[in-house]
């Protein structure tokens, strides 16, 4: 397994493999053939910044079965999605603020992401794997009562595209199998959420193929594959949210009401 990471540092930006509290700075282009260099740096004193910079995060609704079943949803006969905006897009231990233009239930939800390593369109899903760059973790925040507040057109994006609604990271971690692994995400302290990955209706390599005949993916692109059961809101005027992967990796960030 590889782990990869992207920070600032001097006022530069660089990425490279990250082992234990070292960096490995690399060269050229992550989803291309890096460089190793001799120049190591200390994770404590780096910047974190997201993993990689998509030009798009594509995300599930109705993916796992146990959230279906609660929800009395019917398993979809084709992934169900909606697009985050990249300005959404949030780093580790970043803090995201409340909007101030919406006042109701702010949700987290904890769930894996597939980072795309090369264009990818139309393929087959045998063929998926070796598109897959690797795995990361992500928080989807949603102004829940966005949603539904207009009878006429249910406004995902909008709720999903504000400002730092799009955390991920910390790494990008390869040649992991994520159905072998759990999320889970601790809110202020208390677990809220704890699922196994293999309870995914469409699983990364289907998702990958299928959402490749809709349109082409680009080296970066993230899929958040859903969510699973215990999501909530995030009430306190602070409030601490983990979301980790075993084997991947814990990703923290802060929001403020």
């Amino acid at each position: 397994m590889t782990t990869w990471i992207r920070f600032e540092s001097g006022g530069a930006t660089n990425f490279g493999t990250f082992d234990g509290d070292k960096i490995t700075i690399h060269h050229g282009n992550m989803f291309d053939n890096p460089s190793a260099t001799s120049e190591t740096v200390a994770l404590a004193d780096v910047n974190v910044l997201t993993p990689c910079e998509p030009s798009k995060m594509l995300a599930l609704w109705n993916n796992y079965g146990m959230l279906a079943t609660k929800l009395e949803l019917t398993p979809p006969p084709e992934p169900l999605y909606f697009i985050k905006a990249n300005s959404s897009f949030a780093a580790q231990k970043e803090t995201v603020h409340r909007p101030k233009n919406y006042d109701g239930p702010v949700i987290f939800e904890g769930e894996l992401g597939v980072v795309i390593g090369k264009a990818t369109k139309e393929i087959t899903e045998e063929d998926a794997a070796d598109h897959i760059f690797g795995y990361t973790c992500i928080n989807d925040i949603t102004a829940a009562g966005i949603i539904p507040k207009d009878e006429t057109f249910a406004q995902w994006s909008r709720a999903k595209g504000y400002d730092g609604f799009g955390v991920f990271g910390p790494v990008i971690s390869t040649d992991v199998d994520p159905l072998e692994k759990n999320l889970t995400v601790v809110l202020n302290g208390d677990v809220r959420q704890d699922y196994p990955l293999s309870d995914m209706i469409f699983k990364p390599h289907q998702l990958v193929s299928l959402l490749s005949h809709d349109m082409t993916l680009l080296p970066g692109d993230v899929i958040c594959v859903g969510t699973n059961v215990g999501v909530g809101s995030m009430k306190l005027p602070s409030n601490d949210v983990a979301v980790t992967i075993d084997g991947i990796g814990t990703l923290e960030n802060v929001f403020k009401n």
